[in-house]
């Protein structure tokens, strides 16, 4: 959290005639006589159109700006609330007719609600605010920030969720949506961009002013611009049935990355056709923009200036599978916003889930479009199994939760959003059917154009298309609800019994619930779905062979099988769908984290599913291992076991797929064949240790830092990197750092990262630690590198002390990307003795930082139930690794 400025005047300064608040100055902070609102502002006036006229040097340590915001008060006001924050405002008065009324504004509150006391009171009716102020540049992905690359400066914008008010006064909510007339002042020579088309240049003094069109209707945080020395390229995407004209498109960069544009600019239209498809409309904005930070950990979907990640959108030739997908879900997540999120807007906070879950559904869904052979969809499961065990936590929240104060809605961005939201509506989708689902989506669309709605307006769109009320009460059922069920398959003579319970993770008690459920299940190779509206309900699933019931892994729940159905499941491992492989090895371990499971059967899951030609199921019970390893569930005494077994199972699947770490030797292979050599090396490496590998990445690592770039293929740079640091210790370390702090391009740089803190000692945190006031290191940066001590059992304890001591100063600045992450670096630990002791020297640290405590509390509770199931298991583990064979 931005660190918070003292107050400047007392509380009674509000009960001072409005002379003498005429002749105090333009900005102030300090405590209203009222308490300010904690949420929405009052609903006094209404934003009808901004002005926005900034001077952007990104060299500088402040931007300036002149804002006007027409307005129109519904009844005579003295004084509005809105928003601004660490704006130093020098002028600000209102305009109403031929009249100029002096105004005072005075930051009310650390999250940057403010109050603007009028000399005079304003009429009922229309009135331009104006205002004249300056701010600081944010070093992170928050508000309007600047970096340093190689040589040069260049700024962007990120404004999700709150963060608009660092860079402009404003109505700063997203149920105003009006249009905004940008222009921008920089040097000569550099690129400006924003949300419109630009329309004109003009010399103003040693600079130039940079003017754009005005803007469709925009609520603030959708508004973005950027301004650097960048390099750009630009293109077209061609006319579809839906669009008759060529829209124009450019990607944006920082200059080290001249080279990698072609790979966004060739594939962007792709995926703006197959969106428009779905939609059946045209892309709802004049242009698109698609730029490129180093610093942003995601992507924002500014309506025609989507941000992203360097490593999202630059793609160098011969790029990994990995990265392709992650191009292909969110570019297309962050396209589909264009329509859902950006033309139709939610009205507060509250229903930003919807925003995000559909996207997050689209994402996957278009990407598999775009990329058939990528295995994008797939993904999509992978990510709602993954959040299951959040979505597990006594402490949480449902998808859809109201948001009554500021410091509630960062926790709205988190994965009950994304990934359990986007598979609930996958499960409704595959339910209704996607001709009905899509038609409702449009119905939606069509019902509120460059406007707002909210959930039951959605809801009732699809009711209205699919005609069926009860999927919409089990789509609110997972909506509303926190949690999910697992649903327990038995037999009944030739019928099969679904019966519903909360699930829950060993050591927690959690109060019942009942779900709407949408159950599929395969019997052999028939298929039956049914509404699980009951606590036990028999159900009709004809059929032969093996149950699966979760048929296609879509559904949102886990479940349970008679001993002797579960054996032939996993027996069946190797044949199992992508989707269907996930939720049984899903449902397996869900078993086992509440008590109920056997740690034998895990392994024996892992060695048939190893088989699966899918690369996500193929490995996913290794990953697991592998967690439960770095959490010291599977202790130091089973860990020659461990590391045997691991061999065992992955080493012979790797060995004959085959491997060599040179460059580009794989690139003619089915992509998700090269993905899992990918995985594969991971686990083996790090996992079993295997030392003929080890030595293999090490050799192919010193070759490629000594200059032979053909050495090593960028699937395997991140782990040989980290082998070589590992195999060489301190002095590796720190030749890896300062590669890093001078490597051009974000993919070396954030690989050289990652091993800096690869099987980090004592030794290496101690410097490591010393060297975090380097001022060469970007704020996301030292975070990264503190994570990466924290993941390392032997440097957790002291990387910990140095954080409680650090605290305030890691928190400063925080945006919606940041936020929380510091809370969570204690997150490896697992005992309820050690949570006590975060929760003891954090909460009030956590607390202070404004934005809410629930991800802190989620991390607490966590690691009490690893320790619980730590108690419980860890002999039970260590015996089956022993036995295993």
């Amino acid at each position: 959290m931005r660190s918070l400025r003292k107050a400047l005047l007392a509380a009674c300064l509000f009960l001072t005639p409005a002379a003498a608040i005429a002749a105090l100055p333009a900005t102030s902070f300090a405590a209203p006589v009222a308490p300010a609102p904690q949420g929405l502002l009052p609903d006094v006036a209404t934003p009808l159109a901004y002005r926005l006229d900034l001077t952007i040097l990104p060299d500088q340590e402040r931007f300036s700006g002149h804002t006007e915001i027409d307005i129109d008060l519904k009844d005579a006001a003295s004084y509005l609330y809105m928003h601004g924050r660490d704006l130093k405002i020098s002028h600000a008065v209102a305009k109403v007719g031929g009249r100029t009324i002096a105004a005072t504004f005075t930051q009310v509150d650390p999250l940057g609600v403010a109050r603007l006391d009028f000399q005079s009171k304003l009429p009922k009716g229309k009135a331009t605010l104006i205002f004249d102020y300056d701010a600081p540049f944010q070093n992170g992905p928050a508000g309007l920030y600047h970096i340093k690359v190689g040589d040069d400066w260049y700024a962007w914008t990120q404004f999700e969720s709150i963060d608009a008010r660092d860079a402009y006064p404003s109505f700063d909510q997203p149920g105003y949506k009006t249009p905004f007339t940008v222009s921008l002042t920089t040097k000569p020579g550099y690129v400006a961009a924003s949300n419109a088309p630009e329309t004109g240049q003009v010399q103003v003094g040693d600079l130039v002013k940079h003017t754009f069109e005005q803007t469709k209707p925009l609520p603030t945080y959708l508004v973005a611009f950027v301004v650097g020395p960048f390099v750009t390229k630009t293109g077209v995407v061609p006319p579809s049935p839906e669009r008759s004209y060529p829209l124009p498109l450019r990607v944006i960069a920082t200059k080290p990355n001249a080279d990698k544009l072609d790979y966004v600019i060739n594939e962007t239209p792709s995926i703006v056709q197959h969106l428009e498809a779905y939609f059946g409309m045209p892309f709802p904005f004049p242009k698109l923009d698609q730029i490129a930070s180093p610093v942003m950990p995601g992507a924002m979907e500014n309506a025609g200036a989507d941000v992203y990640g360097d490593d999202i959108i630059l793609l160098d030739k011969g790029a990994p599978t990995t990265q392709k997908q992650v191009f292909g879900m969110v570019v297309a997540h962050e396209l589909s916003h264009q329509w859902f999120g950006d033309y139709v807007t939610p009205a507060w906070w509250s229903d930003i889930w919807l925003n995000e879950s559909f996207a997050n559904w689209m994402g996957y869904r278009i990407g598999n479009e775009w990329r058939p052979e990528l295995n994008i969809g797939v993904g999509a499961i992978d990510e709602a199994f993954g959040v299951m065990d959040t979505d597990a936590l006594k402490v949480g929240r449902p998808i859809h939760q109201p948001i009554t104060s500021n410091s509630q809605i960062d926790a709205a961005f988190d994965g009950v959003t994304y990934g359990k939201g986007g598979q609930v509506v996958a499960m409704i989708a595959a339910y209704l059917g996607d001709e009905k689902f899509k038609e409702g989506v449009r119905l939606h669309m069509s019902r509120h154009p460059y406007g707002n709605a909210d959930s039951e307006q959605f809801f009732g769109a699809l009711a209205d298309a699919a005609k069926d009320p009860r999927v919409l009460t089990a789509m609110k059922s997972f909506v509303d609800q926190q949690g999910f069920p697992t649903v327990a398959i038995s037999h009944d003579g030739d019928k099969l019994v679904a019966t519903q319970a909360r699930y829950a993770r060993l050591g927690t008690q959690l109060d019942p619930q009942m779900w709407t459920i949408p159950l599929c299940v395969r019997h052999g190779v028939s298929r039956t779905c049914t509404l699980v509206d009951q606590a036990s309900q028999t159900i009709d699933a004809p059929g032969d062979g093996v149950i699966m019931p979760n048929a296609g892994g879509t559904g949102y729940y886990r479940f349970t099988l008679d001993p002797k159905d579960w054996d032939a499941l996993i027996a069946s491992g190797a044949s199992l769908s992508a989707g269907e492989g996930l939720a049984a090895d899903d449902s397996l371990w869900g078993q086992f984290y509440a008590g109920k499971g056997d740690a034998a059967q895990l392994i024996e899951a892992a060695r048939v599913f190893v088989n699966n030609k899918d690369s996500n199921v193929a490995v996913d019970g290794g990953d697991k291992l592998s967690d439960l390893r770095h959490r010291g569930v599977i202790g130091d005494d089973a860990k020659a076991d461990y590391q045997r077994v691991m061999e065992e199972i992955y080493q012979p699947r790797l060995a004959a797929m085959g491997f060599d770490p040179k460059a580009g030797l794989y690139l003619s292979e089915d992509p998700d064949r090269q993905k899992l050599r990918q995985e594969l090396v991971t686990l083996v490496a790090t996992e079993a240790k295997d030392s003929a590998l080890l030595h293999q990445l090490d050799v192919a690592a010193t070759a490629y830092l000594a200059g032979n770039k053909d050495a090593l293929d960028q699937a395997f740079v991140n782990r040989a990197l980290a082998v070589h640091v590992q195999t060489h210790g301190l002095a590796a370390a720190k030749d890896m750092y300062e590669r890093m702090l001078n490597a051009d391009t974000e993919d070396f740089r954030s690989a050289a990262r990652g091993a800096v803190t690869a099987g980090a000692t004592p030794e290496t945190a101690d410097w490591l630690l010393g060297a975090l006031d380097d001022k060469r290191l970007r704020s996301s940066e030292k975070l990264a590198l503190i994570g990466g001590l924290m993941r390392s059992p032997q440097t957790r304890d002291m990387t910990f002390d140095w954080v409680k001591a650090h605290f305030d100063d890691l928190t400063a600045g925080a945006g919606i990307f940041t936020a929380g992450r510091v809370a969570a670096l204690p997150s490896g630990y697992c005992s309820a003795e050690r949570a006590d002791e975060i929760d003891r020297v954090m909460r009030a640290k956590v607390e202070a930082a404004g934005r809410g405590t629930l991800s802190f509390d989620r991390m607490l509770e966590d690691i009490r139930d690893c320790g619980a199931l730590k108690s419980a298991e860890s002999a039970n583990l260590a015996a089956a690794l022993k036995s295993a064979k």
